[in-house]
């Protein structure tokens, strides 16, 4: 038995997700509070919340907090829910959710051998 709310009903979920560094975060939170918001089994009080945690290496990184009443329901289907309707809400405002870039920089050449692209048995 897990006793989800101990003495309260309400449980907090979390969702973590992360922007491209041309988003303004002042837009970003109150998206991602109404995405969450929107969700039907998502309580309005307390509202959906949600903060930076982090300047990560390819994004801003944000915790989106909402709470629900009916854990009994499932967790992960509400958690996916609200991950499709913040999706939906930064697509229509133009905010990328970035992956990772990498960039090889190659501060002295390095010798490479080169070939006619033939050898006795035929090309290579």
């Amino acid at each position: 038995m897990v006793n989800w709310s101990f003495s309260d009903e309400l449980v907090r979920l979390d969702v973590h997700f992360g922007v491209s560094y041309k988003a303004d975060p002042h837009q970003v939170r109150p998206l991602a509070c109404a995405a969450a918001g929107s969700q039907e089994r998502v309580v309005q009080q307390p509202a959906p919340v949600c903060h930076i945690t982090g300047l990560g290496d390819s994004s801003v990184d944000y915790i989106l907090r909402f709470w629900i009443r009916d854990p009994q329901k499932g967790t992960t289907n509400i958690r996916g829910n609200v991950f499709l309707a913040l999706w939906d809400a930064l697509a229509e405002a133009g905010i990328e959710i970035p992956y990772p870039h990498r960039e090889l920089i190659v501060s002295s050449p390095v010798p490479v051998a080169v070939t006619s692209g033939k050898n006795k048995s035929g090309p290579i």
